[in-house]
Formats: structure tokens, C-alpha cells, sequence
């Protein structure tokens, strides 16, 4: 039996501060069974983790799924390359995209969909400091409007 709904694993935090996103799309990931399991008890990390092509297979890379604590003999490497599933269309637009200088995949989440470990990807091109400096700047104006906004009600 199936569980229902999105339950998230794990989050690359960094990807949104580093690099703008563009482009999202959902991949299957071919997992070993002691992944799945260490997965589900949400030992995993994607920080320095990218997808890269390999022929016309598209790759994590760098990401890491603890070993499974329980299992002794038939465990897997850390953080092997993992193969992820798309369909023959969106793999054609990411590895045209990626083929135009600055662009690259960036793994967003990790997450179960009925069941099923799926991993949010982003074609994302990346910022530079002054790009990210205006980031600040506009979040600190935001918040002091809404604090301005917030003593005026009073």
C-alpha cells in the first residue's frame, strides 16, 4: 500500500542564493534499496550536489545518502552518481539549455510522491556577487515596508 502526498527529504537551500532559477522539472531516481530505506529515514544531503550529462543520460552527482544503518553486507556508496528519469522531450530542452554557456542543473528536493522518490531539478544559470548584493537589498527594503506598514495600523 501507497502512502499519499509529498513527503520532503531533503532541500538544497543554497540553489535559490546562488543561482536563478528558472525552469523546473520533476525526475525519478534510480535508487538501490538501501538508498530507499535511508532516504525515508531522511538521511540525505544535496548541498555541492549538479546534474550532469553522460551520452544522453542525465546524472546526480555529488549527492549524498548515508548508508543504512541496518543493512551489513549489501550496502551502497555514498555518493555514487545516480541516474535520473525524464522524458525524451525535457531531456532534449535541458541538454540544448546546458549547452549554452553559463546555464547548468541545479537538484532542488528530494521527496516521496506516492510513494515514489522523485528530485526537483532547476535549470539555473548563476549569480553574480553584485546580482546577489540587489537580492539583500530588496529583501531589507521589503521588510522595512512591511514594518512601516505594521506601525501604521496601530
Amino acid at each position: 500500500m501507497r502512502e499519499q502526498g509529498e513527503k520532503i527529504v531533503c532541500r538544497n537551500r543554497e540553489a535559490a542564493r546562488h543561482y536563478e532559477l528558472e525552469d523546473r522539472f520533476e525526475a525519478g531516481m534510480v535508487l538501490l534499496g538501501t538508498e530507499v530505506k535511508s532516504l525515508r529515514e531522511g538521511k540525505s544531503q544535496l548541498k555541492d550536489s549538479y546534474c550532469d550529462f553522460k551520452n544522453t543520460e542525465l546524472f546526480l552527482i555529488g549527492a549524498h545518502i548515508a548508508p543504512y544503518a541496518m543493512s551489513k553486507f549489501f550496502n551502497h556508496p555514498p555518493e555514487r552518481p545516480r541516474k535520473l528519469l525524464l522524458r525524451k522531450p525535457e531531456l532534449k530542452k535541458l541538454y540544448s539549455r546546458v549547452a549554452e554557456r553559463g546555464y547548468t542543473i541545479v537538484p532542488l528536493k528530494i521527496y516521496f510522491k506516492n510513494g515514489l522518490a522523485k528530485l526537483e531539478i532547476a535549470l539555473a544559470r548563476g549569480k553574480k556577487l553584485y546580482d546577489r548584493r540587489e537580492d539583500i537589498k530588496k529583501r531589507d527594503l521589503e521588510r522595512e515596508l512591511q514594518r512601516e506598514a505594521k506601525h501604521r495600523k496601530r
